[in-house]
């Protein structure tokens, strides 16, 4: 292994500086009765397993390959389900945003495409930020007026006993060509006020779960709250200015986050 030092060559230094650059990507395609993976290229830290078919339904499993992202990575994943695929896309492990050998934030964006009846199910595990570790997320989606898509996200702040680090996620949605949400977060010591009453006051675990269905359109959902104990947490139901749900959950830590929002998904929707 050959370290940095002062004398290394320029050219070096700013490979070292930038971190790791990677892009995996999956493409589904509808043949034959069934949905294939003609497209299953990983990249940097992205292992890409096919796992075994439900239906017509192909999965996939995201494994790390390597520890990321850290400071300075910059990590992209593109996913596209074309017509009539059914895509169900999970993680092996949570992923764990770490501080790196430059004080540059880490990146780590996805790009989701769902074409004319198509479905999408993205359902990894947490995000979880370590302390000093500095994470720009986001998430860009674009849905044909036909296409369903059921998006997880939860983010655990720090590890068990120590600080959390800092994250700022954006969500963009749109269907048709048109926009559905955007959505723009930051928790972490930069971000003032994140651990405010107005915003998670004392919990460490935030997520929410995107459900775009066109069934919506002739039968909306209705707002639901879902609550076992205030100290476990609170999650709420809330529909969209088009076919779309969000559930939007905080929780102390991650296990109760995730009861809430499995809670939360496996019930079927109120209507409005």
């Amino acid at each position: 292994m050959t370290l940095a030092t002062e004398h290394t060559a320029p050219a070096a230094q700013s490979a070292f500086a930038a971190g790791v650059q990677a892009t995996a990507r999956i493409t589904a395609a509808f043949r034959g009765g069934t949905t294939t993976l003609p497209v299953l290229d990983g990249d940097g830290p992205f292992e890409l397993r096919r796992l075994r078919s439900r239906g017509s339904e192909a999965r996939v499993c995201v494994v790390g390959a390597m520890c990321a992202p850290l400071g300075g990575d910059r990590l992209r994943i593109e996913a596209t389900a074309r017509q009539s695929a059914a895509l169900h896309i999970t993680s092996a492990a949570a992923t764990l945003a770490l501080p790196g050998p430059t004080p540059e934030h880490a990146s780590y964006d996805v790009h989701l495409t769902v074409a004319e009846d198509a479905e999408l199910h993205w359902l990894p595990k947490p995000l979880i930020c370590a302390a000093s570790s500095n994470l720009r997320q986001t998430w860009t989606i674009d849905l044909a007026p036909t296409a369903r898509l059921v998006l997880r996200e939860e983010q655990v702040l720090g590890r068990t006993g120590e600080p959390p680090g800092n994250v700022a996620s954006r969500l963009t949605v749109r269907r048709g060509g048109h926009l559905l949400l955007d959505q723009e977060t930051e928790y972490g010591p930069d971000s003032p006020g994140w651990d405010g009453p107005a915003v998670l006051a004392d919990h460490r675990a935030t997520g929410q779960i995107l459900i775009v269905d066109p069934a919506f359109e002739s039968k909306p959902p209705g707002v639901q709250l879902f609550v076992d104990e205030p100290e476990d947490g609170q999650a709420i139901l809330t529909p969209l200015a088009g076919p779309a749900a969000l559930v939007t959950a905080l929780a102390p830590d991650g296990l109760r986050l995730r009861r809430l929002l499995d809670t939360a998904r496996m019930r079927p929707p109120r209507r409005a």
